[in-house]
């Protein structure tokens, strides 16, 4: 039976630190004999890239004493866990327990030693979830990772909703509402501030919350955490609806010229920027002659066709104006 104690890969003492930046401002200097960088070799040795004078030997190799030649040897030589994240109630740095009932070569436990680690188990999990705000942000975090799995959102976000919906709970923002809710806001959150929005519908779909109350809870953590929150770009909507459509890059180019000639003549001004980002997209692709139809482009975006053709025709004015 295997008992894992997660360390952090990125802990480094003092003298590591100082080290490293004593290395990197070395690499900078001038080599003594003559006008030559100094660098860092692989054998630890100083020398300069002009003459070759070894100003400095044996400098201290701070990384591991063994060799991995692919990333599977190297992560079965490691003997630390993965860095600490957010995505996890106590950052990562807790004890895990092997659920399989084998030690390290594989053999199988008696089942004295069975009841055993399944009693450290138990106790193991307890202590890892020792109140009820480690509890709420144990399934919170969870229900983050869900959601954003489904939405295909990357790590950074996921990484951001973890901090939001922390500080939520340490702002107590969460009496009167529920967990869920929250999780669900402090996504559409992360999303937006990093640059990869969802629209509502689409993260009401696989959320366990009705749009209305991830809407209400939103504006509510927005008002209270001070977030700094700028309106959605529909420009941002353009490369995932462009790839969801495989439409080649010069439509995407026109899309995005249409929408800032919108921008121009504040077409976009208290628009639906989903609905002027598809709107846009079926517009380009009409105009390079690419075959993307208003119910393919509706299914993608998730708006009507009916609100497809309006956009379509405001769009088209907008930047015959411009011109």
């Amino acid at each position: 039976m295997t008992v894992t104690r997660t360390l952090t890969d990125g802990e480094e003492s003092e003298d590591a630190i100082i080290g490293t930046e004593t290395e990197s401002s070395r690499s900078t200097e001038e080599c003594p004999e003559c006008p030559g960088r100094l660098v860092s070799d692989d054998r630890g040795e100083t020398v300069c890239e002009r003459c070759g004078l070894v100003v400095e030997a044996g400098s201290i190799d701070r990384g591991p004493e063994w060799r991995a030649f692919d990333a599977a040897e190297k992560d079965q030589k490691s003997r630390v866990g993965a860095p600490t994240t957010k995505m996890m109630h106590d950052e990562g740095l807790s004890t895990n327990i092997d659920w399989r009932d084998a030690d390290a070569y594989g053999n199988a436990l008696s089942p004295r030693q069975r009841e055993k680690m399944q009693r450290l188990r138990t106790w193991n999990e307890r202590f890892r979830t020792r109140n009820h705000k480690e509890r709420n942000l144990k399934q919170a975090l969870g229900e983050i990772s869900r959601m954003a799995s489904a939405l295909g959102l990357p790590e950074s976000v996921r990484e951001t909703a973890g901090v939001v919906y922390r500080r939520a709970l340490d702002e107590d923002l969460l009496p009167g509402r529920s967990i869920e809710g929250v999780t669900t806001s402090a996504l559409y959150t992360a999303g937006r501030q990093a640059g990869t929005p969802r629209s509502l519908d689409e993260v009401a779909n696989v959320s366990r919350v009705e749009k209305d109350e991830i809407a209400r809870t939103y504006r509510y953590v927005v008002r209270e955490l001070n977030l700094e929150m700028r309106p959605a770009d529909p420009e941002q909507y353009v490369p995932r609806f462009a790839s969801e459509l495989d439409l080649s890059d010069e439509t995407e180019r026109r899309t995005r010229a249409l929408l800032r000639a919108a921008k121009e003549r504040e077409v976009h001004v208290g628009k639906n920027p989903v609905a002027l980002a598809a709107a846009a997209m079926y517009a380009a692709a009409r105009l390079t002659n690419e075959r993307a139809t208003q119910g393919e482009v509706s299914d993608v975006a998730d708006v009507s066709e009916v609100t497809i053709r309006n956009r379509y025709r405001e769009l088209l004015e907008a930047e015959a104006k411009v011109d």
